[in-house]
């Protein structure tokens, strides 16, 4: 009797193992939809299998997405911010919840392991809890309450972020440098005093996308619309930790 007792209780662990799993996969956030495409795009998924994007591709919470040597990738987001992958990058979305009717709910984590990006922000941060957005790198965590900027970290794991609007604050354990508009901050690691910088080494790839992603996509199933919530175009800041 105690080999078919065995076996019932390695079934029942699997269809466990299996339900969990599945639910995993079920609850996932959608965090947004690929809109501008140049090159290959995957997405690593909680479940630990790996998906092929394509333009309209739904991105979840949890997706590592790494893009191509030769790919741009942007990613609109439901609370209508956006991200542009350079080539050689890749960035996990930690956590992503946005319900136009609870900004106090609202979270956006996102972790920058490798390459570049551009961001351009949405409602969140601009609403409920303004600390809810976060871009973590290797030297830095930004924080963000509306703007639009750089971000890169060199092949030393160093971070450069160039702001394009509004103003930033680049804050490490040694210290805080502001950064204005079309300034560029440098942190060389978590325990460095940030410096301002006239301009990036070499080593750091230009932001080139292809002429097409200038070209305005149409909103994704479910994004926020600019009346869902109104923002002060004056009113811009970011703040690098």
């Amino acid at each position: 009797m105690m080999p078919p007792r065995k076996n019932s209780i390695a079934t029942s662990a699997l269809l466990l193992l299996a339900l969990l799993i599945s639910s995993a996969a079920a609850f996932a956030e959608t965090a947004g939809t690929v809109t501008h495409l140049s090159g290959p795009l995957l997405a690593r998924k909680i479940d630990g299998s790996t998906k092929i994007l394509s333009q309209k591709s739904a991105v979840e919470s949890g997706d590592l997405l790494v893009s191509e040597k030769e790919t741009y990738a942007r990613v609109k987001f439901t609370d209508n911010g956006e991200i542009t992958l350079k080539p050689n990058t890749q960035i996990k979305i930690d956590s992503y919840l946005f319900d136009q009717a609870k900004p106090e709910s609202d979270n956006a984590v996102f972790n920058l392991l490798k390459g570049g990006l551009r961001a351009l922000t949405g409602l969140v941060g601009k609403r409920g809890n303004q600390d809810s957005y976060k871009l973590k790198a290797p030297s830095a965590t930004i924080g963000i309450r509306g703007t639009d900027f750089l971000a890169d970290i060199t092949p030393q794991g160093t971070l450069f972020v160039e702001v394009l609007q509004g103003a930033v604050e680049v804050r490490t354990p040694a210290g805080i440098l502001p950064l204005a508009q079309g300034q560029i901050g440098f942190a060389k690691d978590a325990f460095t005093l940030p410096v301002i910088v006239p301009a990036k080494p070499p080593e750091v790839p230009k932001f080139q996308p292809p002429p097409s992603f200038s070209a305005p996509a149409a909103p994704a199933p479910g994004q926020a619309t600019q009346s869902a919530a109104p923002s002060d175009s004056k009113k811009v800041d970011c703040e690098v930790r």
